[in-house]
């Protein structure tokens, strides 16, 4: 059982990301770690920072409602239509959409609904949320690893079994601090 409130994820070469006694291999963005200041839209970094985990999204087709002890997180399922936007002149730009509406809009996003498991399960950071700046980067996640451990787009990967180990012992409202 995670005794603090902190996922401290402190960048090494091996990349791990530490929860009170527990220690779990990590994926981070493909560019590797960013200040928030130099971070924008699309440079495949990971934004150094503290970042409160936000929401939950779950596919209920490949795995069961996360159970949390407390309710520290909204809990969403993910359909078809689950999108997230990362056009940064749209005025639902880092925002949760649904796709059935913007898609007369001609606005980018992200399918939420995807073919890989990598978002079987998805923790939304608060990174550039609030306030959102324009193209200072949108969709910073906690996901699922890719099958071949890839490094990712600037969200953070784990196996999925530790994804669910992390919501299961979550016990306060929870920060990331990702640092190096």
């Amino acid at each position: 059982m995670m005794q603090k409130n902190w996922l401290v994820f402190n960048i090494n070469k091996n990349f791990f990301l530490k929860a009170g006694n527990k220690v779990f291999r990590c994926q981070i963005g493909e560019a590797g770690l960013q200040t928030v200041t130099r971070k924008i839209e699309g440079d495949k970094t990971t934004p150094i920072g503290k970042w409160l985990l936000k929401t939950l999204y779950y596919r209920s087709d490949r795995v069961l409602k996360p159970k949390l002890r407390k309710k520290i997180l909204k809990i969403n399922r993910i359909s078809k239509e689950c999108g997230w936007c990362d056009d940064f002149n749209s005025i639902f730009y880092n925002k949760y959409i649904k796709i059935n509406y913007l898609r007369s809009l001609d606005i980018s996003y992200e399918n939420l609904w995807r073919e890989d498991q990598a978002y079987d399960i998805i923790i939304v950071l608060s990174h550039n949320t609030k306030p959102t700046i324009k193209n200072k980067g949108s969709a910073i996640f906690i996901h699922c690893s890719f099958s071949d451990n890839r490094k990712t787009s600037g969200c953070i990967a784990l196996k999925k079994k530790d994804m669910l180990y992390l919501i299961k012992n979550l016990q306060h409202i929870t920060h990331l601090k990702i640092q190096i």
